[in-house]
């Protein structure tokens, strides 16, 4: 599992299987933890052990909608609840807010705009959680985009930043090429492989790995972060 931020935990509830993997996959790999449910009870009974920072709700479930959810979690604990919806509603909209959720998202969604209504919620809500992360011999600053290593703040381009952010927060894990360029460079990417290679010969280059103990190569599988 990654290393979460500062323990910030999500709970996804939502209904469509393909969703809550694509959104938990995606949170997981930017240091969240992430639990999950696919109804509204199974939502509620998590949360009471999970306690989750933020929820993403989807309104529209069989049973027990998004609504009475967002009303029953509001109930628990102070949570940042962001409803998720196929509909652009202005009744839905207006009943979720007065119900207590804290924003609105309309389906489909890009990941990137979900990213940042977290972390608004986050700073509006839980300012205290988004501090430095230290893993290992690593300290990560998300917010401001810096990465130390050792004591030592290492020069990243944008690129070489999110490619040692995703490494280390997946510290133990072999990650391929392919799935490294999913998550990196995006789904999107019409580049080579190899290109995977060169960032990772520059962060080698970067944090003097010069005999590759800390991103090792695993032969025919991809790339490993060892934690010193």
């Amino acid at each position: 599992m990654a290393q979460s931020i500062k323990g910030i935990k999500v709970l996804i509830v939502d209904d469509e299987p393909n969703i809550l993997q694509f959104l938990e996959m995606g949170l997981h790999n930017e240091g969240f933890q992430v639990e999950t449910a696919q109804d509204g009870p199974e939502g509620i009974a998590l949360a009471e052990t999970f306690m989750p920072h933020v929820v993403i709700l989807d309104v529209m479930m069989p049973g027990m909608d998004g609504f009475q959810v967002c009303q029953a979690l509001k109930n628990l604990k102070p949570v940042a609840v962001i409803m998720l919806t196929a509909k652009e509603e202005i009744e839905d909209r207006v009943k979720g807010l007065t119900l207590g959720a804290d924003d609105y998202m309309s389906k489909p969604f890009s990941f990137d705009e979900l990213l940042a209504r977290i972390q608004a919620r986050l700073r509006n809500q839980f300012p205290h959680l988004l501090e430095e992360v230290t893993i290992g011999s690593f300290v990560v600053d998300a917010s401001r985009k810096e990465l130390r290593y050792r004591g030592r703040p290492l020069e990243l381009s944008p690129t070489e930043f999110e490619l040692l952010k995703h490494l280390v927060f997946n510290h133990g894990y072999v990650l391929s090429k392919s799935a490294i360029l999913d998550q990196v460079w995006g789904y999107d990417f019409g580049g080579e492989e190899n290109i995977v290679e060169v960032y990772i010969r520059s962060l080698r280059e970067k944090l003097q790995d010069r005999e590759h103990r800390v991103i090792r190569t695993i032969r025919g599988a991809g790339y490993r972060v060892d934690l010193q």
